[in-house]
Parts: structure tokens; C-alpha cells; sequence
């Protein structure tokens, strides 16, 4: 038998949810190794967020199954107010499972998606929501230009050819120093930087006033949450190496899929930038060792068997 009335019952008004929902998906299984200074990387991200966004959004985090400490930094981020809404997975689902939770579980009517590492910077949020609302049936919008895989854009290129009012150009519309600092955070090395600069190029659009270089990247977007929602779900059975799947799908079905014409956010990777930081946990290990012993570890079949121990050691305690 109830006892008393809910006192829910006298409230009149709820919270409504902002219209653009900020979603980064975290992983940090542990603070040592490749991840010794992802928890500083995760807190550079959302720092940057805060600080740079200029339009009202809820902040989500989905975390993928992180350790102790990182847990416990992002409830109490949650508990300040500073994250809005938090969901934490007691398994790794992979970016595809959490794909599939984030894109159905984001309050807002525009989903802005980023991993972990990214850094961004003024102005990127109204940039990449101006894309989106000027341009008709776009996908995704991501807030820097790289280059692009063309099959993955096909339809963005066939909707400028045969839309009147569209201005379309071929050519190097990205400068040396905005290319390699994203490419070269990648992993690609500066010579490999160098021939992919050299063999490519950008297509550049114009549309009521406003440039967009064609592509888009997975790793950092926004688009419409029913848009996104349309494709669901997916079924990945790796934790990474497949998202090219909301590539291809969308540029199948016809969606336009764009970037802002400057660089307005950089993957960070696993490090803090020098910029960020004088001397991370994890800089400071590496000035320990010595110069030769890192020059005997690059040796390729030393090399091939210290990170072949590194993964089956990870996968022991991990998978």
C-alpha cells in the first residue's frame, strides 16, 4: 500500500534537452603503455569543448569499458554539471555498439560525434551546424578538411555536377602544414606525409555563399540525428577497423557528406600536444631511456617482437 503522494506529482516543468548533443566515446582500459596519457587527452578534449564551443549543447560521454581511475574522473565530471549525460558500459562494445547506443540515445535533434582525442578549436560548432542547415540532405559534417577517400563521396560530387547554383573546383586547397600535422597524427610518417600531398588534391564547393571541401570523417562529425539513426544498426564484430561502414552507407544512400573549409579541430592521437603540455607521465618514461636501447627496440625483427608481447599481453587482460 502507498504511503503519501510522490512529490514528483507538483512539478510542473522538466529539463528540456539542448538541440545540439555534443557525443564522445571514450576507451582508456588502463594508464600505462599506449594509454599512459590518455586521461590527460580525454580532459584536453573536453576542455576544448567547453571552452571553444559558441552554441548551446549537452555534453554525453559513452564510455567503453575504461578503467578505475577514468571512471571515476568522468562521475565526477558528471556530478559538476560539466557532463549532462553519462553512460558507462561494463564491456568494450566497440565504436559500432556504441554507435548504435549514442546515436539512438542523444537527446538533441543535431548529434555532434568525436572520439576521445580530439582538440578543438573556436568557432568549430556554429561552422559545422551552418554546413548542415545551408546545404540540402547532408550526412555529416566534419569541423577541419583532410583528404578524403573519393568512393566515399561519390554522391557529394554527383549532387554539385547536376545542382544549379553549386560552384565546383579541383586543386590544392590545403596547405602543407594543415595536411601533415593531421596525416602525421595519424602515424603516417613525414615522407609517407609527403607523397600522399604530392599525388592528391581537394573538389571544393560553394553553395549560397558558403566553401566546403568535400569528405568526411568518422572519427569527428555532426549530422541529424534521424539521418544517423536511419543507419542503424551496426553489426561490428572488431572493436575498430570497420566504422568505414557509416562511409559507405551514407554515400550510398545519397547523403552529402562535407568538411569546413580551415582546420578547426586536430586528432591529438594518444599524446597531449607540446603546446598543452611541457612534459607528460609519459614523456618524462621515455627520457629514461636511453638512445641506443631506442635505437636496438626500431630494429624490425626486435621491434616486430616486443609489440607482438605488447598485443598478447594486452589481449590476455583485455579481450
Amino acid at each position: 500500500m502507498r504511503v503519501g503522494q510522490n512529490p514528483v506529482k507538483i512539478i510542473n516543468e522538466v529539463a528540456k534537452p539542448e538541440r545540439i548533443t555534443v557525443a564522445v566515446l571514450n576507451y582508456i582500459p588502463m594508464l600505462s603503455g599506449y594509454y599512459a596519457d590518455l586521461l590527460n587527452v580525454l580532459k584536453a578534449c573536453l576542455n576544448s569543448i567547453h571552452a571553444t564551443a559558441d552554441l548551446p549543447f549537452d555534453l554525453m560521454i559513452f564510455d567503453n569499458g575504461s578503467c578505475d581511475e577514468v571512471i571515476q574522473y568522468l562521475v565526477d565530471e558528471n556530478q559538476v554539471g560539466r557532463i549532462r549525460y553519462l553512460i558507462l558500459s561494463e564491456k568494450n562494445l566497440g565504436k559500432g555498439g556504441a554507435w548504435n547506443v549514442l546515436f539512438g540515445a542523444a537527446p538533441g535533434e543535431i548529434l555532434v560525434y568525436t572520439d576521445n582525442d580530439a582538440l578543438f578549436y573556436p568557432g568549430w560548432l556554429s561552422r559545422s551546424v551552418e554546413l548542415l542547415e545551408t546545404y540540402p540532405r547532408v550526412g555529416m559534417v566534419t569541423a577541419r578538411p583532410y583528404h578524403s577517400k573519393p568512393e566515399y563521396f561519390t554522391n557529394t560530387v554527383k549532387w554539385a555536377q547536376e545542382t544549379e547554383g553549386v560552384k565546383l573546383e579541383e586543386g590544392r586547397f590545403l596547405n602543407w602544414e594543415d595536411f601533415s600535422s593531421f596525416s602525421m597524427s595519424l602515424g603516417y610518417s613525414e615522407k609517407q606525409s609527403k607523397e600522399w600531398y604530392a599525388t592528391t588534391h581537394e573538389i571544393k564547393l560553394t553553395y549560397q555563399g558558403k566553401p566546403a571541401i568535400v569528405g568526411s570523417s568518422h572519427w569527428q562529425f555532426c549530422g541529424y540525428k534521424s539521418v544517423l539513426q536511419t543507419f542503424l544498426p551496426f553489426q561490428m564484430d572488431r572493436p575498430m577497423g570497420q566504422v568505414k561502414q557509416l562511409d559507405q552507407r551514407m554515400n550510398d544512400a545519397g547523403y552529402l557528406r562535407l568538411m569546413v573549409s580551415d582546420p578547426l579541430v586536430q586528432n591529438m592521437s594518444n599524446r597531449l600536444p607540446k603546446e598543452l603540455s611541457g612534459k607528460t607521465p609519459a614523456a618524462k618514461i621515455d627520457g629514461l631511456i636511453p638512445g641506443r636501447a631506442k635505437r636496438l627496440a626500431q630494429l624490425p625483427g626486435i621491434r616486430g617482437g616486443l609489440l607482438g608481447l605488447y598485443d598478447a599481453i594486452f589481449r590476455l587482460y583485455y579481450e
